[in-house]
């Protein structure tokens, strides 16, 4: 608890001086305007930009230190650091109340800062995609290195074997028995997602279309958060409802068609997972069509179209990219999803594309291996990191092809209208 003092300390001082520099900067801004003077900018720009300059630096300086200590492991003691940090506040003060004066442009200013702040929000987004990136590549090469990665993205076995023998230091001659073929997994993968997007798709699309362009306003303000509801529930309760419910009648409809399934089949995370990532493709191509102008729409109506002609030949063109990107969002929740895996279809691997047989997917391995008692220099928990980069190689290209999808129908559509 004593540890907290000197930052609850900082943060109360910060606020007592950036309070100080607002209501002093606008009442000297208030007065030199109320002389006759003309100036640049409202007496609240020149407050805020006060409160700018005598809190900004305080923050950057205690960020950076801290980044320091944390990424460096430099021992920068905590107390000089955030002295040093409201001296710098302190000085920034005196900055902003010399520059309230009448050629200062203080709107320009803020709005630089607010732009370098939203750059920096940009740059942090990127820096940590990298930085996962290359956390996932350093690992998977020592992967590499023991394995080939020729078998690994080909190999149809995924039998880890006797690799934790290896790690225990009991496992003379035993590397044979390990096998790292990743097709399996991925097939698995694939097909989850792919029974997921079949339900979810239509669905999500017919849904958005009726509370876009067909329901009544009082039905769509109770539909649409209804839908929404689907998205907060977590995913553990889907996995239950997948393995108690869903998966057992599958297995009676199978038995009833001459069929053989298993309880642990791809079908039912499939379907469920279809259901989870409904109200993601619902509600973001609800939000699209909206948005589609209603002058498109009257003047389709104008030139003799149907409602349905409409809405297929005008307003969902319109909001394809959209559509597509909600796909998108909804396909790699799909990818990533674990529990409703674990839960419904069992954790193995099979090579098969029968979707009533047990399969297994990607992420479920990397928690496994992930979570085992495994040393982490071991093969089987090293491959974690490799199956994460071959996912995130695959996740990538997705996007990329959506994104090549989506610029081309912009472009088709914008020839088209003119």
């Amino acid at each position: 608890m004593l540890t907290n003092h000197p930052f609850l300390i900082f943060c109360s001082v910060l606020l007592l001086l950036g309070l100080m520099a607002f209501f002093i900067a606008r009442k000297k801004a208030t007065q030199v305007r109320a002389s006759g003077t003309a100036m640049f900018s409202q007496p609240d720009q020149y407050a805020w930009f006060a409160v700018v300059a005598t809190a900004g630096p305080a923050i950057l300086l205690s960020a950076l230190g801290a980044f320091v200590m944390l990424l460096i492991g430099a021992d920068i003691p905590t107390f000089p650091l955030l002295l040093a940090s409201l001296v710098l506040a302190a000085i920034g003060l005196a900055v902003g109340m010399v520059l309230v004066r009448a050629n200062f442009h203080a709107r320009q200013a803020i709005e630089r800062v607010i732009r370098w702040v939203l750059a920096g929000a940009a740059t942090i987004s990127i820096l940590t995609t990298l930085g996962i990136l290359i956390s996932i590549v350093g690992e998977a090469l020592n992967f590499f290195q023991m394995h080939s990665f020729w078998d690994f993205i080909t190999g149809t076995t995924w039998a880890p074997g006797n690799s934790f023998l290896m790690a225990a230091g009991r496992g003379d001659g035993a590397s044979g028995g390990a096998e790292f073929g990743s097709v399996p997994l991925f097939a698995g993968t694939f097909m989850i997602t792919a029974i997921a997007m079949a339900v979810a798709v239509p669905v999500g699309l017919l849904s958005a279309i009726y509370m876009g362009e067909y329901a009544p306003s009082r039905v769509r303000a109770v539909a649409k958060p209804m839908l929404e509801i689907l998205a907060g529930i977590p995913t553990v309760v889907y996995g239950f409802f997948a393995a108690i419910t869903v998966a057992p009648f599958i297995v009676r409809v199978a038995e009833t068609v001459g069929l053989d399934a298993s309880f642990n089949n791809a079908l039912a995370p499939g379907i469920v997972m279809g259901i989870m990532i409904i109200p993601f493709i619902s509600s973001l191509s609800d939000d699209v069509i909206n948005a589609v102008p209603d002058s498109m729409r009257q003047g389709s109506l104008a030139l003799g179209m149907t409602k349905g002609e409409t809405i297929r030949d005008v307003v969902i063109p319109a909001a394809l990219p959209g559509i597509i990107s909600a796909s998108l969002l909804g396909m790699s929740r799909a990818l990533g999803e674990t529990m409703i895996v674990v839960m419904a279809a069992g954790m193995r691997p099979n090579l098969t594309i029968n979707p009533l047989e047990e399969m297994t997917t990607v992420t479920v391995r990397i928690v496994a291996a992930m979570t085992g008692d495994l040393e982490f220099e071991s093969a089987e928990t090293l491959s974690a990191f490799a199956l994460g980069l071959v996912l995130f190689v695959v996740t990538l290209s997705l996007n990329l092809v959506s994104v090549i999808m989506i610029r081309r129908f912009r472009e088709k559509y914008r020839v088209n209208n003119l």
